[in-house]
This record gives structure tokens, C-alpha cells and sequence, in this order.
């Protein structure tokens, strides 16, 4: 799907809560190798209070790949952002592999209660701010670093073992809110949100800022193939809107309040029936190839350069999406 340097298509990895020990290496092993055999420039990887550490499973990534990435999703409650640096360029070390970060700055509201972190929304974006500023320091510098900030102080800590300069890390920060996109401009990450129907995006170039979007994607020859497949991997239930809505009152995020609040075109290929019946957190494009990748093409018309998509459910799923990708590329000069 990378066929051009400035497109970045991230896969997402499967999470331990979906799976049992038996058989959850053996998943994100072959996840890994079909983002990596489609094309894809790494691959997401969740943390929460439930899931297994994404540093562990990142690195199981890393030994079944050649050079996919992982993107680790970060969160300042559980790690100190020496930590952070230090997982970062051991990796390098060990493996000459970079490593994306996703700049987590919420989650969900019981398990950061149950943490003891009871910041507000807004000042855990300048939380992570400084929390960010420290571990990119630290993996640039071959020399002891200092930071005192609000939330965070540091004395003259030096990085080892270093990081190399052709792996230094890229982050990733949510930006679906003004306190996120805020973040992201003064750390220098990707914005990323998830999106509305391109129809109501606003241009996204000004500034500067690399911008992407987390977004699902079924497509197939015929619409009425597509939504096929679409409504049994993502079938209605009542459990499932229950769940989404507790989740939602259990929730401080944008995105989550901005998603629960659209409204769907039947015409259009935009769908939100996995976020609200609680199979997934993103939009979904739907439909014939051709109906997909239009749509898909104007987010790359808005200057979206980066992608996450949602868990793969099978090889053959990676291979539609970038046919899809291939399409959109046709359309629009990047």
C-alpha cells in the first residue's frame, strides 16, 4: 500500500482480550506478516488496564517481520517517559527497527480512576506534551539532557543504549479535539481523528502539520457484496448498542462524543454500525471498489497522508483494501 513516501498506511494489531493464550501469538504473528506482505508501513498496537503490554507484543512484531513497525500506543500513567526512550532505543539497538508512538492522553475514565489519575482532559494533553518533549530529546541527544516542566523534571539523563538517527522515533497524537491538535503542533506529531464523510472535513494542509485518519475499510466488486460481508462481520445487536452507550458515559473523549453524534447518508459508503453497536472504535468506508476508493480519494484530497485501519480479519481483507488504495492513488496527485 506504500507505494509513495509521503503515504503511511498502518494496520492495527490483533487485541489478547479477543483471544485466548492458546492461540494469541500465533494471531499477531500472522496479522504482522499480512500488513507487512501488503505493503503497510507498521502496525498499531492497543494498551489499556485489560490487554496485554504492547511493548511485549511488539516485540513478538519485530522478530516475525522484516521491517513493518510497531506503532505502540502510549500512556503517561504507566510509564515514566525515560522508560519510554529506553524501549525505543533498545529496540533499535537490538533490531534496527524504528518504532511509531501513538501518544495516548486518555482512555477510558475507570481506568485511569482506577490509577489514581484524576487529571482533566485538556491538561493531560499538556501533560503528554512534556511527556513527549522528554522522550524525544532523550532519543536524539548523545549527550545527558535536562527538563523541568509542570508535570515532569529531569536531570542530566543520557540515553543508552543511543538511538540512531535514520530510526528516530515519530509520534502520533490524537487530534479530534483542540487540546489534541494543540499536543500535536507543539510536539511536532501526526494528527490523527477519526473522521467524519469527507463531504464535512475541513482542508487539512494549512500549518504545516501532517495529519491521517482511523478508518475501516470493506470493499468488493459488487455493493451489494460488500455490505454482505459488512453486515455478518459487523451484525446489530442490543448488547452491543448497550455496551456502546455505558462506554460513552464512561468516556471523556472527543472523538467518541464527535462519532456518537453523526449522522449517516444511506448513499454514502461512510458507515458507523461497528463504533455503535461496539465491535470497533472507527468509521468504516463500504462498498464496490471504485464507490470506496472515490471516497477514500478525497481524504487524500483534503491532505490526509497517514492511515490506520482496523484489524485485518484475513489476508485476502489487506489485498481489497490496497486495490482500494490503488484506485484512490489514480485520482488524486500526492
Amino acid at each position: 500500500m506504500n507505494k509513495e513516501s509521503d503515504l503511511r498506511v498502518f494496520s492495527t494489531c490483533p487485541q489478547s482480550s479477543d483471544h485466548d493464550s492458546a492461540d494469541y501469538r500465533k494471531r499477531i504473528i500472522e496479522v504482522a506478516r499480512w500488513s507487512e506482505a501488503h505493503g503497510c508501513e507498521g502496525i498499531l498496537v492497543y494498551t489499556d488496564n485489560r490487554i496485554a503490554d504492547p511493548w511485549l507484543v511488539s516485540q513478538i512484531v519485530i522478530e516475525n517481520t522484516e521491517k513493518l513497525s510497531p506503532l505502540v500506543a502510549v500512556q503517561p500513567v504507566y510509564l515514566h517517559p525515560y522508560s519510554v526512550a529506553k524501549m525505543v532505543s533498545s529496540f533499535g539497538f537490538l533490531y534496527g527497527r524504528r518504532i511509531y508512538l501513538n501518544m495516548v492522553a486518555g482512555g477510558f475514565v475507570n481506568d485511569l480512576t482506577s490509577l489514581n489519575d484524576v487529571t482533566p482532559h485538556d491538561r493531560r494533553y499538556e501533560r503528554l506534551v512534556e511527556y513527549t518533549t522528554i522522550i524525544k530529546r532523550l532519543c536524539a541527544s548523545d549527550t545527558p539532557i535536562s527538563f523541568e516542566g509542570a508535570f515532569y523534571k529531569i536531570n542530566n539523563a543520557k540515553l543508552g543504549p543511543p538511538l540512531s538517527s535514520n530510526i528516530q522515533p515519530v509520534f502520533l497524537v490524537s487530534g479530534s479535539s483542540e487540546a489534541g491538535m494543540s499536543a500535536a503542533k507543539a510536539i511536532g506529531a501526526i494528527a490523527v481523528k477519526y473522521p467524519k464523510p469527507p463531504s464535512e472535513e475541513d482542508e487539512v494542509r494549512a500549518g504545516g502539520l501532517e495529519t491521517g485518519v482511523r478508518i475501516g475499510i470493506i470493499a468488493r466488486q459488487t455493493e451489494a457484496e460488500a455490505w454482505r460481508v459488512a453486515a455478518e462481520r459487523f451484525p446489530e445487536t442490543r448488547k452491543g448498542q448497550i455496551t456502546h452507550q455505558m462506554a460513552m458515559k464512561a468516556s471523556d473523549s472527543k472523538w467518541h462524543e464527535q462519532l456518537s453524534t453523526l449522522a449517516e447518508s444511506p448513499e454514502s459508503p461512510y458507515w458507523l454500525g461497528p463504533f455503535q453497536n461496539y465491535k470497533t472504535f472507527c468509521p468504516y468506508l463500504v462498498g464496490a471498489y471504485e464507490r470506496v476508493a472515490d471516497e477514500l480519494s478525497r481524504y487524500l484530497a483534503l491532505g490526509y497522508r497517514t492511515f490506520i485501519l482496523d484489524i485485518p480479519s484475513n489476508a485476502e481483507e489487506l489485498d481489497s483494501i490496497s486495490k482500494v488504495f490503488d484506485i484512490a492513488r489514480e485520482q488524486v496527485t500526492l
